[in-house]
Parts: C-alpha cells; structure tokens; sequence
C-alpha cells in the first residue's frame, strides 16, 4: 500500500464548511501520481501515458480546512491494458474514514489514441506491488 498525506486548503472547503467533494478527486489523483512515482515510472506531463477510465468515490464523513488526511492507495487488479487502484482517505489523527474511491487507470498512445498493453516492465513492477 501506497501512503501519503495531505493538509485540506482553505480553497478545497465549500460554503457548508467543510471538503467539497470535488476535492476528494484531486486528493485520488495526486496518490495515483504518488504511486507511480515510487514505482519509478515517469510521470512528465510530456510522457504521460494514461488516462483515467472510471473513477468513484463515496463520501463517508467529513472533513475540514486544515485537517491533515492520509491517502492509502492499493493496486486491486491488473489486467492487460489497464489496471484498477483503490483510495482510502482517513483522517490522520484519529484514523477515521473519511472516504473510500477507486479508480481504473488504461495504459494509452498519445499519436494513436488508443489503449494499448501495460509495458511489461510496468506491468511486472504493478503485479510485485499488488502482491507485497
């Protein structure tokens, strides 16, 4: 599992007062990123090789300006051509949930616009991931 933190701005809050579920997509992205990142897989807007198929999230709780949440990021299924993630985003003082996503991510030729398979490097460094 991928972990990693961020504090809730001011501008992530809504008119209720608390995190705009607009937010909580942004938080999930920013953790797929991070995943990658620590796989070693170049994440330059210029190389990207990505693209978002379908992504959820139900809110469960809510959460505040200025409350530090905890991202925790699992790889649930790899398949040929894409691969599905899931997000738990818990508050990081008391470990409350404060949402669940998941997110389908397909592997894509930017020349071709198409998906294509999951580089076998990639693919490798996924599957050693998923089954750590």
């Amino acid at each position: 599992m991928n972990t990693m933190n961020v504090t809730v701005r001011f501008a992530e809050t809504d008119a209720l007062g608390h995190v705009n579920n607009t937010s909580y997509f942004i938080y999930m992205e920013d953790a797929r990123l991070h995943l990658l990142k620590e796989l070693g897989w170049n994440t330059s807007h210029k190389d990207w090789s990505f693209v978002l198929v379908s992504t959820k999230c139900d809110f469960i709780n809510q959460a505040y300006f200025d409350q530090i949440l905890r991202i925790d990021t699992s790889i649930q299924k790899v398949g040929t051509k894409s691969f599905q993630l899931s997000h738990d985003i818990l508050c990081a003082q008391t470990g409350t949930v404060i949402a669940r996503g998941h997110a389908v991510i397909a592997f894509y030729n930017k020349e071709e616009k198409l998906s294509e398979p999951i580089p076998y490097d990639l693919k490798e460094k996924l599957l050693t991931y998923m089954n750590a």
